[in-house]
């Protein structure tokens, strides 16, 4: 681990990188004063469907202004996508080793309306946390510029397309197996779903496979 902070934006069942930050950094913080910003994983997940990755997009409700502060957001129920949502993560999961096992864990979060996308990713995420037994330090950001002068800005890093993305040397997608891995091959950094369903007690190992030990090193020498 490395004794230094991370920052994140919030995510809607984030993906196996986002989850590794948590076994790499002393704290993590989610921000919380961020401008909300569209087709990323604040609000959308990416999971392994029959027809290939499939992405889950939470809306939410326009404001009256162009920029709202991602505490205000508020999830949209003008369709019923919580229905869909799950109905997609039964389809694609239902015969993974883990999904019996697991799915009452989730199940909830679909039928449950919230109020705000900051509140509803934070109980997922804590969900997440706990499933994985990870007792991380995180915290939220009081203010947009109120983070440790060490912290690493990972706001924009992880993103759910590969041209917005940038550089990780600390991540290396390590394989585990899919259920529609015959068909498509190995999908990597997919939602935290996928790993959990597949994997089960076994993911946490998956995660620790996921860093990339040389970046690692060159990190904590920088220290």
């Amino acid at each position: 681990m490395i004794d230094s902070h991370v920052l994140l934006c919030t995510a809607y069942f984030p993906p196996v990188q986002y989850l590794s930050k948590f076994l790499i950094y002393e704290t993590t913080w989610i921000e919380t004063f961020e401008n909300f910003t569209k087709q990323t994983y604040r609000n959308r997940a990416v999971i392994s469907a029959a027809n290939g990755a499939e992405s889950l997009i939470m809306p939410v409700e326009k404001g009256r202004g162009r920029k709202q502060l991602i505490k205000d957001i508020r999830i949209s129920y003008d369709t019923n996508w919580q229905h869909i949502h799950w109905q997609a993560i039964v389809s694609a999961y239902q015969s993974s080793p883990f999904f019996e096992v697991l799915q009452d864990d989730f199940r909830p979060f679909f039928e449950k309306q919230y109020s705000f996308l900051l509140d509803f990713n934070t109980e997922i995420l804590q969900t997440v946390l706990g499933i994985l037994e990870l007792q991380p330090i995180t915290k939220q950001t009081a203010d947009f510029e109120e983070v440790p002068a060490e912290c690493i800005n990972m706001r924009e890093a992880i993103h759910p397309k590969p041209k917005k993305a940038l550089p990780d040397p600390l991540f290396e997608p390590q394989k585990y197996t899919q259920v529609f891995e015959d068909k498509f091959g190995f999908t990597p950094n997919l939602s935290c779903l996928d790993l959990l369903f597949n994997c089960g007690s076994e993911s946490y190992e998956v995660l620790l496979k996921s860093i990339n030990a040389t970046g690692l090193a060159k990190s904590e020498n920088r220290e």
